[in-house]
């Protein structure tokens, strides 16, 4: 997740980059991108990026553009945000299992915290991807929930709504873990909602499958099946979601 938001106000360039990265064509994105400015570099790098994410492939190619990106990279905040994406892949992969690079991604990201100011736009994404790490690989809910925090104020502040979906729909993950349900089903009702009028796709069955873990019935099951059908359409992307959206087999009992 790059945090770069929808579009660069009417940049036709920026629309059909976004356009693509939502609808899960990471790859046809990053070709429209040139190869020779830190930032449109940045950009490449930050789109293969969230393609493993999403998709567990594509690692070699997201390690090139990385490469790239901080070769061109002159200012603090360029290599910061290098640093930044360098954390995320090596996050990436260790959630997926590929490699152990957990002591490299907090390496990267503390990197990129001493050249990112602390106001500055790229700040909170940072925050948040220092949460993705408390949660999930440190498991520390109380850290990631004040980075989460600290991410969403600053997703606030900057106006990047993208970033506002995925702090908001984390926020309500830590909640509902929590027994927090009417805080849960706030978080991630706001979360499908922006995603819904960004038109980022390939967010939203992550997000409906979120809200129906926090709804009852029959809601939840309206959700899950919406869902699916949007996780079919893009071909089983994010991989992740497949075990949590196949119903069971016939014939098969469920606890």
């Amino acid at each position: 997740m790059s945090g770069d938001g929808t579009t660069a106000g009417d940049d036709p360039l920026q629309t059909a980059v976004w356009r693509l990265r939502s609808r899960a064509c990471w790859a046809d994105a990053a070709a429209l991108l040139p190869r020779d400015t830190a930032g449109a570099t940045l950009q490449r790098a930050a789109l293969l990026v969230e393609r493993c994410l999403y998709t567990e492939r594509g690692w070699a190619e997201a390690e090139d553009a990385l490469r790239t990106a901080e070769a061109l990279a002159h200012t603090d905040e360029e290599r910061g945000a290098a640093a930044c994406e360098r954390g995320q892949l090596a996050y990436t992969a260790t959630l997926h299992g590929v490699r152990d690079r957990a002591d490299e991604a907090r390496a990267a990201l503390g990197r990129a915290a001493a050249l990112i100011p602390p106001a500055a736009p790229g700040r909170a994404l940072l925050d948040f991807r220092r949460g993705l790490i408390a949660e999930n690989l440190t498991r520390a809910p109380q850290a990631a929930r004040a980075a989460y925090r600290r991410a969403h104020a600053g997703a606030a502040a900057h106006a990047d709504p993208l970033l506002l979906s995925f702090t908001w729909r984390h926020l309500a993950g830590l909640a509902l873990r929590d027994g927090e349900l009417t805080e849960a089903r706030h978080g991630f009702a706001e979360s499908l909602r922006i995603r819904e009028e960004l038109g980022y796709l390939v967010g939203t069955a992550p997000a409906l499958a979120s809200l129906a873990d926090a709804e009852s019935e029959p809601e939840a099951s309206r959700l899950r099946e919406e869902a699916r059908r949007l996780f079919r359409l893009l071909g089983g992307v994010p991989t992740w979601l497949a075990r949590q959206l196949s119903p069971p087999a016939p014939g098969v009992a469920t606890a």
